[in-house]
């Protein structure tokens, strides 16, 4: 187990793209009822920012409510009236990185290289998003992490899942943003439950095992 992230400290993001307004408040009562406590609406979705809105409004007391997919700082003005409290990309703009910033919320941009990371990092990200992980996989990442601040936190999103979880900490990863493994549009809460509950078994498996390696 890498010596660079705590288990006790791995982080599952729900990503829920193509969500309905209608399907929040079930969605995210099933998953803050299995332990996911950081959930996103991409903006790509039907109403994304009413359905950020009433996230906020209804759950965001007890779990902390982001959008994803903000590509402008419009997008961040506008996610962030709407109670966000943090902000994903799948790119790295520094624009919208400060706007972040400025507007007090997290700042999570997608990033591949050390170039992309180093210039998030130079613009005030909270961590860094890994998009797609999968190209570059664990190998790629723990390269990468050699070099970057031990204090921010690096995202494996795209390509993630519990077979391969144990992989990416291992590399230094702090957590995972999970999408379609979680939630497909027109999922029911109860699929999502299921899924959400493999999902945080897994983390707890490692934790498990990473406290009887030290025992």
């Amino acid at each position: 187990m890498s010596d660079d992230i705590q288990t006790s400290d791995v982080q599952i993001i729900a990503i829920l793209r193509g969500i309905e307004t209608a399907e929040v408040e079930a969605v995210f009562g099933a998953l803050i009822k299995a332990g996911i406590n950081r959930i996103e609406i991409t903006l790509n979705s039907t109403l994304a920012l009413k359905s950020i809105e009433l996230a906020a409004r209804r759950f965001g007391d007890i779990c902390k409510v982001g959008a994803g997919t903000v590509l402008t700082q419009q997008d961040v003005e506008q996610v962030a009236a709407c109670g966000a409290q943090f902000v994903v990309s799948p790119n790295c703009n520094p624009d919208v990185i400060l706007a972040t910033r400025k507007a007090g919320l997290g700042s999570y941009p997608g990033i591949m290289t050390p170039s992309e990371a180093f210039g998030a990092i130079q613009a005030g990200a909270t961590g860094l998003k890994v998009f797609p992980a999968e190209i570059i996989g664990p190998t790629g990442i723990k390269a990468m992490k050699a070099v970057l601040p031990p204090n921010i936190p690096v995202f494996a999103v795209g390509g993630a899942n519990p077979d391969n979880f144990s992989a990416y900490i291992d590399a230094g990863c702090a957590g995972f943003g999970l999408g379609s493994f979680l939630y497909r549009r027109g999922d029911t809460a109860q699929r999502v439950a299921v899924q959400a509950q493999i999902a945080v078994s897994a983390i707890k498996d490692i934790k498990r095992a990473a406290l009887e390696q030290i025992g």
